[in-house]
C-alpha cells in the first residue's frame, strides 16, 4: 500500500498513531456546515448565500473557501432557465398608465403591490399560478392556482389572499401588465371598490416594467418547477405551496433585501418605521 501511494512505511506508521490536526478538524467542520447548508437550501444555494448561513451560526468563513469547499464535492447551486410570456394583451379594456414607473423600493409595506401570472406543466395538463408581491419586502401575499385564465380564477382570488392577509388601509398603487385578466371589468370594479388603490399597468411589450414580478417566476421555475415532474396538478400544488408559504417567504435569503428573508425583512422595516 506504501509503494502505491508512494510513502515511507514509518510516514505510514505515525499517521495511524497520530492525532488529527486542528486545521483538519476544523476543515471537516466546515465542510459538514457547507452540506447541512446545501441541503437545507434544497440544492439552491450557491457559495455567497451558503457563507451567510455560516455567518449566522458565528463561522468564519471566507466566500472563497466555501466555494473550494462547494467544488470539490461538486455541489452546484441551479442554473436558471428562461420562461415564457404568458401575457394576453389583445383585448378592448382601458389601460391605466405607468404610475409605478420602475419604483420597485417604496420603503414601507403596503404601498405597492405586483401581481403577474405563469404557466406551470403538468402530466394532466397546464397549471397557472397568480401571485400577488408587496414591494416593501418582496413577500408573496397572494396567490392563487388554476386550471384556467379566467379572472375569477386567478388574479380576483390572489388579490383577495392579499386583501385578507395585508388590509389596504393607506394609499396602494396596484400594478400589473396588461392581460386582459387585469383590464376585464371584473377585477377593475373589484379594485375600484376601495378608493385608495390606484391601478398601474406596464408599458405595451416591456417587461422591465414589471421586473420584480417577472424576476419571481424565474426564480420559482428554476428553483421549485424545473426540479420536478409533477405526476397531477395536486402534485403540483403541494410543491408550490411548499415553495412559496414555507421557503421564499420564510426562509429563503433574498439578494435584493440584503440577503435576508422576505419576513425577516418585512419585520425588521416595521421596527424601524415605529421606531421612526
Amino acid at each position: 500500500m506504501c509503494s502505491v501511494f508512494k510513502v515511507s512505511r514509518a510516514g505510514f506508521y505515525k499517521w495511524t498513531v497520530s492525532s488529527p490536526s486542528n486545521r483538519s478538524i476544523e476543515n471537516q467542520m466546515i465542510e459538514t456546515e457547507v452540506l447541512q447548508a446545501f441541503e437545507h437550501s434544497k440544492k439552491i444555494y450557491g457559495s455567497p448565500r451558503i457563507t451567510l448561513e455560516l455567518h449566522k451560526k458565528a463561522i468564519s468563513v471566507s466566500r472563497p473557501r466555501v466555494a473550494r469547499i462547494m467544488k470539490k464535492a461538486k455541489l452546484r447551486s441551479i442554473v436558471k432557465k428562461k420562461f415564457k410570456v404568458t401575457t394576453d394583451s389583445s383585448h378592448k379594456f382601458p389601460v391605466p398608465e405607468n404610475v409605478l414607473e420602475r419604483d420597485f423600493k417604496p420603503g414601507i409595506l403596503g404601498a405597492v403591490w405586483v401581481s403577474d401570472i405563469t404557466y406551470i406543466r403538468t402530466r394532466q395538463g397546464w397549471l397557472y399560478l397568480t401571485t400577488v408581491i408587496d414591494l416593501g419586502d418582496r413577500k408573496i401575499i397572494g396567490w392563487a392556482l388554476s386550471t384556467t385564465m379566467k379572472a375569477n380564477d386567478t388574479v380576483i382570488p390572489a388579490f383577495k389572499m392579499a386583501q385578507s392577509r395585508r388590509p389596504v388601509t393607506q394609499q396602494l398603487i396596484f400594478h400589473s401588465d396588461r392581460g386582459v385578466q387585469y383590464a376585464c371589468n371584473e377585477f377593475r370594479w373589484l379594485l375600484e371598490k376601495n378608493p385608495l388603490i390606484i391601478r398601474s399597468m406596464s408599458r405595451k411589450g416591456n417587461c422591465w416594467d414589471n421586473a420584480v414580478a417577472e424576476s419571481f417566476f424565474k426564480t420559482l421555475k428554476a428553483e421549485c418547477v424545473y426540479q420536478h415532474k409533477f405526476i397531477d396538478k395536486q402534485h403540483a400544488a403541494r410543491i408550490v405551496f411548499e415553495y412559496i408559504e414555507t421557503w421564499y417567504n420564510r426562509k429563503r435569503l433574498h439578494s435584493a433585501l440584503g440577503y435576508v428573508s422576505p419576513e425577516e425583512f418585512g419585520r425588521n422595516l416595521n421596527k424601524q418605521n415605529i421606531a421612526a
